[in-house]
């Protein structure tokens, strides 16, 4: 029995923050009570080597679902080859004004303005080194919404030294729609300032604790030029990946529907063929110098492998677990891994 679609109609009875909130603490509590491993999908091992760290599988859990890594050991038990936490911040911040969250079924799609709502870093190191999980971790790091863009850096600085040692790598978040003035960082000397920094102190940490790859995670709200300029860019700073794509601002995909008019990033399948086009174009920019992850729409394994076949190396899952729950990470991993 698919024990989530059991639960899903009750969940979606709720409104949606309130259901994301449950249904992480009944994973929780079905994890501490030891049943969760008997609810888990039966996962085909096909490991995959990216950035120097080997993934159990190709399927990672995007940022946005465990914010503060309250759920890890949680969610390590639903079959993903990787976790990635965050968006973090360095200091706590509530986020935007409830409700910020909403639901589009008819299109299996979700708006949210979530706004990097965070306990703050220090929150976050503490449950990572209270987890038992020993998988491949990502941590996704932002600014705080009141420090002005021009002094992203230091904010970004900060969450890189502190969540270093204990992240498998670390994910620079620069394409969120909700925190005002972020995607300007994407473009020119403003991405370059950011990154060239992050590089030094990354070299430097490497000594003492070893290596960790730094991802930039990049939005698909650009055109072909833009994309080809990114890529240059994150070659140039000597990032070691990319992660495309986040949430978009177009609302074709979903006209007409209850919740489209809401502001906030667009995600589930109404993002699928914008984020595939992106990836397609960003790995032919790229021509194999840097592995790229690739996520947005995936809601079934045949996503799953398109995403490959553009030239992602990984792919990542969020709205389309929230309609699917863990079935969407067992399909979307044998197709993967059966893919001709």
């Amino acid at each position: 029995m698919d024990w989530y679609n059991v639960f899903r109609p009750v969940l979606f009875s709720l409104s949606a923050e309130t259901a994301h909130e449950v249904s992480l603490d009944l994973l929780g509590a079905a994890e501490r009570l030891g049943v969760l491993r008997y609810m888990a999908p039966r996962m085909t091992g096909n490991p995959v080597e990216v950035a120097g760290i080997r993934f159990p599988n190709a399927v990672g859990l995007a940022a946005g679902l465990d914010k503060n890594g309250d759920y890890i050991d949680a969610l390590a038990r639903l079959g993903f080859g990787f976790i990635e936490i965050g968006t973090i911040t360095p200091r706590p911040q509530p986020g935007n004004p409830q409700p910020r969250l909403f639901r589009i079924p008819e299109r299996q799609a979700i708006i949210n303005r979530m706004g990097f709502n965070n306990k703050g870093v220090d929150y976050l190191i503490e449950r990572v080194k209270a987890a038992r999980y020993d998988g491949v971790l990502g941590i996704n790091i932002g600014k705080n919404f009141d420090t002005p863009v021009e002094n992203a850096v230091s904010d970004y600085l900060i969450c890189l030294e502190k969540v270093y040692q204990y992240a498998t790598y670390i994910t620079v978040n620069i394409s969120s729609p909700n925190t005002p003035g972020l995607r300007t960082l994407q473009y020119g000397d403003a991405l370059r300032d950011l990154l060239a920094p992050l590089k030094v102190r990354q070299r430097e940490l490497a000594a003492e604790h070893g290596y960790r790859p730094i991802f930039v995670k990049i939005a698909p709200d650009m055109n072909t030029d833009e994309v080809a300029l990114v890529a240059n860019t994150l070659v140039e700073c000597e990032m070691d990946g990319v992660i495309a794509t986040n949430t978009t601002l177009d609302r074709d995909g979903v006209a007409g529907c209850p919740n489209a008019e809401e502001a906030g990033g667009l995600s589930g399948a109404p993002l699928e063929d914008k984020a595939t086009e992106v990836l397609e174009t960003l790995c032919k920019v790229l021509a194999g110098r840097l592995p790229v992850i690739g996520v947005g729409g995936i809601t079934d394994g045949a996503g799953a492998v398109d995403k490959i076949r553009a030239g992602a190396s990984l792919v990542q899952v969020y709205s389309g677990f929230i309609y699917r729950g863990p079935e969407l990470v067992r399909e979307s991993a044998e197709a993967i891994a059966h893919m001709n």
